[in-house]
């Protein structure tokens, strides 16, 4: 028998969907921005204060389907998920900011030594490959594909620590290019544990087991 609660969790279900898809998008924007030089801080700007309001959308959304309907514990369990995730997804927006601002802010990755724009375009890669993993495994609800994330986010966090090595190791930088690329370099390394815990949002929404992939 169709509830009414379920048609809720339905329309719940549509609104974190486009959240992720609204999220990737200004991620992808960002990184990509930033590696290839351009200024891409008004539209991630535009996306990210989007992704704020979808935020409070989802938690209305939320608590109404509480309020209304005072769901079991199995539905209370999808529904919590749902907005951690959502704040999640939140999260990759303003990460986002934070990159096209300081790209903007504190220059270009041009005038910087060969190997950091290209260590940092690789990094980016793994965090989007990330996030598109944690975006597809919601969707889906494939807990197999979410547990996937961990690998990679041990590369990320690798790469985080091997970069700031490297950067004592080659210290020929400007101070303008190092300040801004750790920055980034760490921005990247958050959105990576945001994807992660999406990722055990998954795992607990659909088996109910609390699980940890980091």
């Amino acid at each position: 028998m169709h509830r009414l609660l379920d048609t809720g969790l339905e329309q719940l279900t549509t609104m974190v969907h486009k959240m992720g898809e609204v999220a990737e998008k200004t991620l992808a924007t960002s990184i990509g921005g930033f590696v290839k030089g351009r200024d891409t801080s008004e539209g991630v700007h535009e996306l990210s204060e989007m992704l704020v309001s979808m935020t409070v959308e989802v938690e209305e959304k939320a608590f109404g389907l509480i309020a209304k309907y005072q769901p079991v514990a199995s539905d209370l369990r999808i529904i919590n998920s749902y907005m951690k995730v959502a704040y999640d997804f939140e999260r990759y927006g303003r990460y986002a900011w934070d990159i096209s601002f300081i790209s903007k802010r504190m220059g270009k990755l041009e005038n910087c030594e060969e190997w950091i724009p290209q260590y940092i375009g690789d990094m980016g890669e793994k965090v989007l490959q990330m996030v598109k993993i944690s975006i597809n495994s919601l969707k889906s609800l494939d807990t197999e594909l979410a547990k996937s994330v961990t690998k990679t986010e041990q590369e990320v966090d690798d790469m985080y620590f091997q970069y700031l090595g490297k950067l004592v190791e080659q210290s020929g930088a400007t101070n303008q290019c190092t300040i801004s690329s750790i920055l980034v370099v760490r921005y990247l390394e958050r959105i990576a544990d945001h994807a992660t815990y999406v990722a055990e949002a998954v795992v607990y929404i659909a088996t109910g087991q609390k699980i940890t992939l980091r």
